[in-house]
């Protein structure tokens, strides 16, 4: 069995990145609700608009499951990412589908940052390391509505503006975990009800 663990195929270097992770809340909820058909166009539509929003801010998603969208940036473009992951909460709040459907759409977030390896796997790119659990984790943690920013992203983004957040627990990296409240930029101009 030994023999069959063998390198991942292609160049695989370490690279400092950061991490965005969105997940819809209430997306059982709305299974269960909805007719197949219109959940799955809803669904569909959902992640394509993330796709596009993480794009337009100079990122790459990685993955996305159901209802959960990870995308990464090099980790001096931090400030892009956080700016991404305040956007894409305004996005699903006006996804005009959902109205229509009679849902509204809220979000969780993470965003982390440190030292991965990335590398191409089944053809998809992929990144492998402890920062992308810890933006998974953040993202559990975060109440609908908001994102959780690590002390390494701040670091490589002291412009971005944050409060913050009560120690966490987090499920692999122990108690009094340091987290951040995103808080919108100056200019963003206050959230409508819809995006809060």
């Amino acid at each position: 069995m030994a023999d069959l663990l063998l390198p991942l195929p292609g160049a695989h270097d370490s690279t400092h990145a950061c991490f965005v992770l969105v997940d819809l809340v209430g997306s059982t909820a709305m299974a269960q609700q909805l007719p197949l058909r219109n959940y799955q166009t809803l669904m569909q539509e959902f992640v394509q608009v993330m796709i596009l929003s993480f794009e337009a801010r100079g990122g790459e998603v990685l993955q996305h499951q159901g209802d959960a969208v990870l995308a990464w940036w090099p980790l001096q473009q931090a400030a892009q990412a956080c700016a991404a992951a305040h956007d894409a909460h305004g996005r699903a709040a006006r996804l005009t589908l959902a109205a229509s459907l009679g849902q509204r759409l809220h979000l969780r977030a993470g965003v982390s940052g440190g030292e991965v390896i990335m590398g191409v796997v089944g053809g998809q790119n992929s990144a492998y390391g402890l920062p992308v659990n810890y933006a998974t984790r953040l993202c559990d943690a975060a109440e609908p509505g908001q994102t959780l920013v690590c002390d390494a992203v701040l670091s490589s983004a002291p412009g971005v503006r944050t409060e913050p957040y009560q120690p966490l627990h987090l499920q692999g990296f122990g108690e009094n975990c340091c987290a951040h409240l995103l808080l919108p930029p100056l200019n963003a101009g206050p959230r409508t009800a819809d995006e809060s």
